[in-house]
């Protein structure tokens, strides 16, 4: 250890400047601790008079270089915690104000995670999403839903009447799972380009952003969109989703007639023989929506003769909330918000995991935003 007084004037002189002058907590007691060193302080006596352990003095005492400041300063501080700056702040707060589609890009909305992505190309400094949440929020911004609803346009008495339906019918599935299954069917579209629904707005004026799908020039490849149909158990949550250039009568024939098959097929394999399944296999409810395919006579025809065992239930208007599946596409479109695509193959790719592989988790007993109720069909 070194002897008392080992400091040079000039040395201790810097160091009492810098123990005024520094504003970071740790060099300053650094600092403290080789000035306590030249009064003739023990190590022991050190830790305890600042309060912490005797191997923090024993190694900055070692380490820690009268002649080179920068010797106090560690790794961390150097780059791992980088600040923002007042010019980061200023371009953060430059771009929140425009739509990611004038910066080139193919979504519609900016997250924490993809602001700070695009601040750092811009400025060089690597920050955390959740500290750019941080300075916007002090900066009194909120990230804020649109308001929207459907409860207007919908009559109570109809779905009063539709919800009590859908519990008998989940009731006998429960209770006798081989005379009836309960599946939920809809059709979904994913695209690269994001519509807005939520957006950082400043504290008490919030953003006008449109919640329709704009028409006129649009980029071609931006437009792009990955669809699908398809539907869910309600037992089980198996899934049976297929992917579709777009929705019509006929590919809605198309898929309900292969997921036909895969009910018989699941059927056989259990040890039951194909022809037996239309007397004695389980009669299947399919719950879905108003669309004019899902109702063209044409093909409901072919569906009652081709496909007895299926029974279409629709919607009451304006009831999204009833549709179980719905949470699995917003559930999907949740996952992929924050990544970036290159190409529409690689976004399908993705929902093509998340769909069919069982690899999206889903909370089922949350409440869907814009969609007006938590579902309650669970």
């Amino acid at each position: 250890m070194p002897a008392k007084n080992y400091l040079k004037p000039e040395q201790k002189e810097k160091l009492q400047i810098t123990l005024k002058t520094e504003s970071n907590a740790d060099i300053r007691e650094r600092i403290l601790i080789l000035l306590l060193l030249n009064d003739g302080k023990t190590q022991q006596e050190i830790a305890e008079f600042i309060g912490c352990s005797q191997n923090k003095v024993c190694y900055w005492c070692v380490h820690g270089d009268q002649d080179d400041l920068e010797s106090l300063r560690d790794k961390r501080m150097s780059g791992n915690h980088q600040k923002s700056t007042d010019k980061y702040i200023d371009i953060l707060l430059e771009t929140i104000e425009k739509s990611p589609e004038e910066f080139g890009y193919e979504f519609g909305r900016w997250t924490t995670q993809r602001l700070a992505k695009y601040l750092e190309e811009k400025t060089g400094i690597h920050l955390s999403g959740s500290q750019v949440r941080r300075i916007l929020q002090r900066k009194k911004y909120a990230y804020l839903w649109t308001k929207y609803s459907l409860e207007a346009k919908r009559n109570a008495k109809k779905r009063e009447a539709f919800k009590e339906k859908i519990e008998a019918y989940i009731k006998i599935e429960k209770d006798s799972p081989e005379r009836l299954q309960v599946w939920f069917w809809d059709e979904s579209g994913f695209s690269l380009r994001v519509i807005r629904r939520k957006d950082w707005c400043k504290k008490g004026k919030r953003k006008r952003v449109r919640g329709d799908r704009r028409k006129g020039r649009v980029d071609p490849e931006r437009s792009r969109r990955v669809n699908v149909m398809g539907c869910m158990r309600h037992s089980d949550k198996k899934r049976f989703v297929e992917f579709l250039d777009t929705s019509n009568s006929n590919n809605f024939y198309k898929v309900l007639k292969s997921f036909y098959e895969e009910v018989i097929n699941e059927w056989v394999e259990a040890g039951n023989k194909r022809e037996d399944f239309t007397e004695k296999g389980a009669k299947i409810v399919i719950i879905l929506d108003n669309a004019s395919f899902h109702k063209k006579e044409e093909y409901i025809d072919k569906i009652e003769a081709e496909m007895p065992n299926i029974h279409l239930e629709y919607l009451p208007e304006y009831s999204p909330d009833y549709n179980l599946i719905e949470l699995v596409w917003h559930s999907a479109k949740e996952y992929i918000a924050n990544r970036l695509f290159e190409s529409i193959e690689e976004l399908e790719s993705l929902l093509h995991q998340l769909l069919n592989e069982d690899k999206l988790v889903i909370n089922w007993g949350r409440k869907l935003k814009n969609k007006g109720n938590a579902l309650i069909t669970v």
